[in-house]
């Protein structure tokens, strides 16, 4: 696999006249609507075991096995047809293995809506350990909002992956409630109405296990939320399900604000089976400009979780969207979320040069709108995702956590399989 960055110029058929591929493989693989406007900047994932160069003037194998990171030998092995490696012939084409890096197989978690288009799952799917179906929403009295899940259940099932249930402190009609939890996490009467119901959505829906999705908890509840947890896992595990929860992205124990205080991560790494750690949302909706999940970030959090949570429960967050900020950002300013897909039409709708962020490993581009307003738009691409898939490697976790997969990015797919199994469970 060969992640290509558009230049000025390019089409699809120069690179697959580099790489040797069909243009309509890379059409497909790319799932490329307009194959005929290419931004600069722009990464296309080649999936292509070898890569042909052609020689120029003080080329030699050891220079080009160093450009490319592959052997000499591996190198020398891949062109019989050079019967003097000493000499090389400018116009001569060599062929270049490219270095697989598979890394090992991981579980890979997708939180996906009910309104999800049946194509885009039916496409995700098999890339997939968990389907994390978003969300029951718990009630005052211990029971539970109703959602249209079944669809995706048999999905799921159909195509070999866990559905988990999910619930969340989300009030009806509006946001994450830290009042709701409080109730929850300390009334035992409402706490067991929930478990109760919990149980028979799990046994009626066909779930593998439960997510668990409590957000804003006021600080003083967090040994609360942590007996909460001692307690439905103390439930669940004896029939056969799983528990998981998602927790703030810490870079310390004593983390200071609402979002984090309560989330105790050595605690939620002895209770529970998996731990999601929503790595994301540096950059938000409310927030000033910047890459959603900077990678110089990200791995502050990484640092601290595998201190004091077991590295294989750990599953790391990866989003799957963008943001537009209009300039100059001020506190009032409201961004506008995107796809990943949806910024690379829209970099090429206005002419924008697509341009990377090496420290926070993200693309991004800038742009003026109708009334002359400079913007920003921060993105993922084959880039940015590939290294913070690398990190599961770097620090052993157990897999990825994908939020969400409602739009469907195939280098999201392209780049995890290229890197690592996917692992199924038996269900």
């Amino acid at each position: 696999m060969v992640i290509y960055v558009v230049q000025p110029g390019d089409s699809i058929y120069d690179i697959s006249q580099l790489y040797g591929i069909s243009p309509q493989k890379i059409i497909n693989d790319n799932n490329l609507e307009n194959p005929n406007m290419l931004v600069p900047g722009q990464t296309i994932v080649v999936l292509t075991d070898s890569v042909q160069h052609t020689v120029s003037r003080g080329d030699s194998l050891y220079s080009i096995a160093k450009d490319y990171g592959v052997t000499l030998n591996d190198l020398i092995s891949a062109n019989p047809q050079i019967s003097n490696p000493s000499k090389l012939v400018v116009g001569q084409v060599i062929n270049v293995p490219v270095k697989g890096e598979q890394l090992g197989t991981i579980e890979v978690n997708g939180y996906a809506l009910p309104n999800i288009e049946n194509s885009v799952l039916q496409a995700t799917l098999p890339n997939l350990t968990y389907l994390s179906i978003f969300s029951y929403q718990v009630r005052f009295d211990g029971s539970l909002s109703t959602i249209n899940d079944t669809p995706l259940i048999q999905a799921a099932l159909n195509a070999g992956v866990a559905p988990m249930m999910v619930i969340t402190n989300i009030e009806e009609g509006a946001s994450f409630s830290s009042e709701l939890a409080r109730v929850i996490l300390t009334n035992e009467q409402v706490q067991s109405n929930l478990i109760n119901n919990i149980i028979q959505t799990l046994r009626a829906k066909n779930y593998y296990g439960l997510d668990i999705d409590f957000e804003y908890i006021y600080p003083e509840n967090r040994e609360d939320y942590n007996r909460f947890l001692r307690r439905i896992t103390s439930v669940l595990r004896p029939l056969g399900y799983i528990v998981t929860t998602a927790i703030a992205p810490k870079t310390n124990a004593n983390q200071q604000g609402l979002l984090y205080e309560a989330h105790d991560y050595p605690a939620h790494g002895v209770i529970v089976d998996h731990v999601i750690i929503m790595t994301y949302e540096w950059g938000y909706l409310y927030g000033p400009p910047m890459a959603v999940a900077p990678i110089n970030e990200v791995r502050k959090v990484l640092n601290y979780a595998v201190s004091v949570i077991p590295s294989e429960k750990i599953l790391m967050g990866m989003p799957n969207y963008g943001y537009d900020w209009t300039l100059p950002y001020t506190t009032n300013s409201v961004a506008r979320s995107m796809t990943n897909t949806g910024a690379i039409e829209l970099a090429a709708k206005v002419g924008a040069e697509i341009q990377y962020d090496t420290k926070a490993q993200a693309p991004f581009f800038n742009y003026y709108d109708s009334q002359g307003r400079k913007h920003i738009v921060w993105f993922d691409d084959a880039r940015s995702i590939r290294a913070r898939l690398q990190l599961v490697d770097t620090y052993n976790l157990g897999g990825v956590s994908y939020w969400t997969i409602n739009n469907y990015f195939p280098q999201n797919w392209l780049i995890l399989n290229s890197l690592y199994n996917v692992k199924k469970v038996s269900l």
